[in-house]
């Protein structure tokens, strides 16, 4: 049954991916910041090169059918959900 762990991350992933994107396009003043930090040290597309890491971490070890993996992705997962949701409603 490894092919449910992987699936999971899998789609885990994508939303990372999809909320990543949606608060680079925020034009939050912490995000901007942040974004010219990373741009002027690292490159302008280091935090997407960042995020496929992790994403390619979690499924190598997702694929060993590695349920942890999913539960420690989720969460990451799941306080990006947070962050981003905090971030786009300007609650922060």
């Amino acid at each position: 049954m490894s092919g449910v762990p992987l699936a999971m991350c899998c789609f885990a992933g994508v939303l990372n991916f999809f909320l990543h994107k949606a608060v680079i396009e925020s034009g939050h003043p912490f995000i901007e910041d942040t974004k010219y930090y990373f741009g002027r040290h690292f490159g302008k597309n280091s935090s997407y090169i960042i995020e496929f890491a992790l994403l390619l971490a979690a499924l190598g070890f997702a694929s060993t059918g590695s349920w942890l993996t999913v539960l420690i992705y989720g969460a990451y997962t799941g306080f990006n959900v947070i962050a981003a949701w905090m971030l786009l409603t300007g609650k922060v």
